[in-house]
């Protein structure tokens, strides 16, 4: 079969194009929202991420020590309805075990549930861009791990999950500037 340059021309556009529709941090997961600016809201989650990560630990490691006492997972849902409160972004502690602590914990929307699939599949970050109200916002989701022996003393279901295995997940919704 003899090509043109015109089909070759034709051929490797589509080419290009698949590759960008396929990497990660392209149109095809950022709706027309500037890359750069869905960058740095990615690098805020994850300063995010860290910060309320080592306060639920510290929380936990030094005011968690019986099951009377307030756990930091409660701490932390309460600190996350402030910061949804004050309209910095919002941020949802969900179970990945299928055995929540309550139901408010389970993943509702087709966001969080594959999520908890790709977390759980080994993945360390997840996220999307998607336009509410016409503004944009990136969707994010980090795992959880059971990090503290002290955990299961409220989660008997957490003593068997694997080293480094989410047994929840951060889910984020923050703004994109």
């Amino acid at each position: 079969m003899k090509t043109t340059w015109k089909s070759s021309i034709i051929v490797a556009a589509l080419v290009v194009l698949l590759v960008a529709i396929c990497l990660p941090g392209t149109s095809a997961r950022e709706p027309r929202a500037n890359r750069a600016a869905v960058e740095r809201t990615r690098e805020q989650v994850k300063m995010l991420d860290d910060v309320y990560k080592v306060a639920v630990v510290l929380i936990t490691q030094h005011y968690v020590e019986t099951e009377d006492d307030l756990p930091a997972g409660t701490a932390a849902k309460v600190l996350f309805a402030a910061i949804k409160e004050k309209g910095w972004h919002e941020v949802n502690l969900l179970d990945a075990t299928g055995e929540p602590y309550n139901d408010e914990n389970t993943p509702t929307d087709s966001f969080d549930i594959e999520a908890v699939k790709s977390l759980k599949g080994g993945a360390t970050f997840v996220d999307s861009v998607i336009v509410r109200d016409g503004k944009k916002y990136l969707r994010a989701a980090t795992p959880i791990p059971v990090v503290l022996e002290k955990c299961t003393m409220c989660h008997d279901n957490y003593k068997s999950a694997k080293e480094g295995e989410p047994i929840g997940i951060l889910s984020y919704t923050v703004p994109i500037k």
